[in-house]
């Protein structure tokens, strides 16, 4: 009732619109700009890399260097990855396969610009290789470097008596630079003073942050006619990306960096005391929760808060089962509403985050109440002091449910300053057991679903989505999350003006990603570098 009564107020005092303030001009707020980041390509835009070069569908035997995640984010640890011993080799096997499939028969004639005459045709090598290190590097290339790639194409051609063989081992050269590998950001000297990033630097930070790929043609063409060294310039390429397809893969991507939804890769439960468990739910549990954040920021280009309040979402058949509804379809997913008066709502009623914050065989209210804090609320919780037991204590007849296992818990003063802030979001989610389903008692108990979110009470997962949707603390998250992708770091002291800037923006904008990605690259901060 508490909760209840707290958003009703919250919800009267939005009813009568107070008048429009003009948006703050990001050219007027001060600005201390933090350091260049030279970002190393993620898996995932490795693929996006490749297949933007030579065309979908190209598979690999190896699988590359993992990610890294720092404070959470891989879009961060992309910044401070070094690549290991091995990990250089996996490129190096990689590139030599990607090269093969890249000069079959009916794949090169889409991208080459020109057809060989000789076993030794320096003229076709040296096109082909200048365009596509353009391409693959994202910046003009010089021409001691197109001499070097067509050397060793001409020299592995007369070896091999075989144009295309040799060719192989200069696109493999091309793949295997660091300046395709990582995102490098040198800078230069900024004509009102300072550095700033280069026009390439820009396309490329652009590109990545919208569509989580390389800069296309365009882009390439824009930053080497000088269009992006104007706001507006910037402006109109970030518009043109943002109505592409591809920006629906760098929305995807961000929340998937969000939320890490690359942990439902390997999604493991007992399937005795999960018979809905498949080798595939984890996969439909992503792309669902994927699906309803591509409706959210661009079939309906609204709030990103209702991602948590919505009972829209999209379902397959091995999801409707998880739910206890009709599946709409029978072989795709398909847009279903939940039941109005049921608890399922949003992100957190989803399978994706309520089987991939529990335990194999049981429910956890501290890896979900967790998950909430540092994800949705950037509310990092400190690990343990050392020496201290964090099991909670083992079921037994005087404690049979997870409530009153962790109530025991929190009765250690060493634990409780930390779990009180996690098992008290994580317990109203216990109706939903460790794949996600429904349920109305733990071991023949009934569920209390009761919990306290920073000092106001609520039951269930219907009434914190509201609270939680309601949280300043949420909207600041959302912004600061979208403003670490685009940097590669987190934003310095220098630049929390900036970011309070960008985050009263998207208030006024109806936290919309899609005016929030653009306000980031209007501002100052997304071109301006720190002096070295």
């Amino acid at each position: 009732m508490r909760a209840a009564l707290f958003v009703l107020m919250l919800s009267a005092c939005g009813t009568a619109a107070p008048p429009a303030e003009p948006l703050v001009d990001l050219g007027d707020v001060p600005l201390d700009p933090g350091p260049a980041v030279t970002s190393r390509l993620s898996r995932a835009q490795y693929a996006a890399s490749v297949e933007a070069l030579f065309g979908s569908g190209i598979t690999l035997s190896v699988a590359l260097e993992p990610d890294t995640r720092v404070d959470g984010l891989a879009a961060l640890g992309a910044g401070i990855s070094a690549t290991s011993p091995s990990g250089v080799e996996e490129y190096e096997v990689a590139s030599y396969e990607v090269a093969t499939q890249a000069l079959s028969p009916e794949r090169r004639e889409a991208w080459m610009p020109c057809v060989p005459a000789a076993t030794v045709d320096e003229d076709c090598a040296r096109v082909t290789l200048a365009s596509l290190a353009r391409r693959a590097w994202r910046r003009p290339v010089t021409d001691g470097e197109v001499d070097a790639l067509v050397a060793v194409t001409s020299g592995a051609a007369s070896t091999l008596n075989d144009f295309w063989g040799g060719l192989e081992y200069g696109i493999a050269a091309v793949l295997q630079s660091p300046y395709f590998l990582y995102r490098p950001e040198i800078g230069e000297a900024d004509p009102n003073g300072g550095r700033r990033r280069t026009s390439f630097e820009l396309a490329t930070r652009l590109s990545y942050l919208i569509t989580d790929g390389p800069p296309d043609s365009a882009l390439l063409d824009a930053a080497e006619a000088g269009e992006l060294d104007t706001t507006e310039g910037l402006e109109a390429q970030a518009r043109r990306l943002i109505a592409s397809p591809e920006a629906r893969r760098g929305m995807r991507a961000w929340l998937t960096d969000v939320l890490k939804l690359d942990a439902l890769d390997h999604l493991d439960k007992d399937p005795e005391l999960f018979p809905n468990i498949s080798a595939t739910l984890g996969a439909s549990a992503r792309e669902e929760t994927l699906r309803l954040g591509e409706y959210v920021a661009f079939d309906k280009d609204t709030d990103l808060r209702t991602l948590l309040t919505t009972r829209t979402t999209f379902v397959d058949r091995e999801l409707a089962a998880v739910y206890r509804v009709q599946a709409p379809s029978l072989d795709a997913f398909a847009q279903i509403e939940l039941p109005a008066k049921g608890e399922r709502r949003g992100l957190l009623g989803q399978v994706s985050f309520l089987a991939s914050h529990s335990h194999s065989t049981a429910t956890s209210a501290t890896l979900r109440g967790q998950a909430i804090r540092e994800s949705l609320l950037c509310s990092p919780l400190p690990p343990p002091p050392a020496g201290v037991n964090t099991s909670i204590p083992a079921t037994d007849a005087e404690r049979p449910t997870l409530r009153d296992r962790v109530t025991a818990h929190l009765a250690d003063p060493s634990c409780a300053s930390c779990h009180t802030r996690m098992d008290l979001i994580g317990l109203p989610l216990e109706n939903f057991d460790a794949i996600g389903r429904w349920r109305d008692d733990e071991a023949g108990y009934p569920i209390d679903a009761s919990g306290t979110l920073d000092g106001v009470d609520f039951r269930g997962l219907s009434e914190m989505a509201d609270l939680l949707a309601a949280d300043p603390m949420l909207t600041d998250c959302l912004v600061l999350q979208v403003v670490r992708r685009a940097l590669g770091r987190a934003p310095g002291d220098g630049e929390d003006e900036m970011v309070d800037a960008l985050r009263a923006r998207f208030d006024q904008q109806d936290a919309r990603l899609q005016p929030l990605w653009l306000d980031l690259v209007r501002s100052p901060m997304f071109r301006r570098l720190e002096s070295p």
